[in-house]
């Protein structure tokens, strides 16, 4: 994808932070962006819980992408640290991408809170509408028109981040307002997440794309043992923690079947994305209310950004 402006010979680079309600397309957008699956997406809210980094590499141009968690109303310390994360992602960049959803016909209580957030920076700001898939095309000026009132941002872009609609008009209009600046990572480099992470995730979406109701929200995934033996076959141990009994019982599922499931999809997406063989070993754990113990919280890897 070669977004960068014709005639133009310097090194463009920058930070672009994504921000939006649970459930908006960030992570499906910086995927597509980055043209690999760096971030998990479910149709469950709050699926992105750090800040997932992403590369872009274009002709003449480097953009890092910040996925960030969804703004929400917190409800225990964890969604407190995923809000904090979302702010603190949007400090020291060069544009923000608002994304809003073009099936919302007009901004919502969440959209409007994002909104009077961003009233006061002096960076850049693309309103991102994502999902025209899902619109009629003549209903679309009419979505365009109630947000503008939302808040003064540099243009709105309408795109699929599914489709890859109009993703190029985003990128060339990112780049213009890139600064001169170095190649951040090597081209080879999509992203600053450790093996480890991703792991972790990839297993936790699979949680939340086979179970229903408070259970994807109470879990938490750690990796416990990672070795990559004589046979070329990696061998990782996770722990998926619960906050209730019950939940462990549907995670475990009768006979095992539900573990068994998320442990199949899980291996089968790690090997993909990995390239090599491996044995996936899931076990179930309860820690009681460990999304309001901020011990916790750090030891399964949900670190608080510091306050500047």
């Amino acid at each position: 994808m070669d977004s960068s402006p014709e005639a133009d010979s310097l090194f463009r680079s920058g930070f672009v932070s994504l921000v939006g309600r649970p459930n908006v397309g960030k992570s499906t957008l910086t995927n597509r962006l980055v043209g690999e699956k760096i971030a998990i997406t479910s149709d469950k809210p709050q699926t992105t819980r750090n800040r997932i980094m992403g590369v872009v590499n274009l002709s003449g141009a480097q953009i890092v992408l910040m996925d960030t968690p969804g703004f929400h109303r917190p409800r225990h310390k964890l969604g407190e640290m995923m809000v904090r994360v979302a702010q603190s992602a949007m400090r020291d960049v060069e544009v923000i991408y608002f994304l809003v959803e073009a099936t919302s016909p007009k901004p919502g209580p969440g959209d409007k809170y994002i909104a009077e957030f961003l009233q006061n920076t002096d960076i850049p700001i693309f309103m991102v509408m994502n999902k025209i898939d899902e619109v009629y095309p003549d209903r679309l000026p009419e979505v365009i028109a109630n947000y503008q009132e939302l808040l003064p941002v540099t243009e709105i872009i309408p795109v699929s981040a599914i489709e890859g609609t109009n993703l190029d008009t985003l990128l060339a209009k990112t780049i213009t307002l890139l600064p001169e600046g170095p190649q951040y990572f090597p081209e080879n480099v999509v992203t600053d997440q450790a093996e480890h992470f991703l792991i972790t995730e990839l297993v936790r979406e699979q949680v939340l794309n086979l179970t229903r109701d408070e259970v994807p929200h109470s879990v938490a995934v750690v990796v416990d043992e990672f070795e990559e033996r004589d046979n070329g076959m990696l061998y990782v141990r996770a722990i998926i923690y619960v906050e209730r009994e019950s939940q462990k019982g549907i995670i475990v599922g009768d006979k095992g079947f539900m573990i068994k499931e998320i442990g199949l999809q899980a291996r089968s997406e790690i090997e993909r994305i990995m390239g090599i063989p491996v044995y996936l070993d899931l076990w179930v754990k309860v820690k009681r209310e460990w999304r309001n113990k901020e011990m916790l919280l750090q030891n399964f890897g949900y670190t608080l950004p510091d306050d500047k």
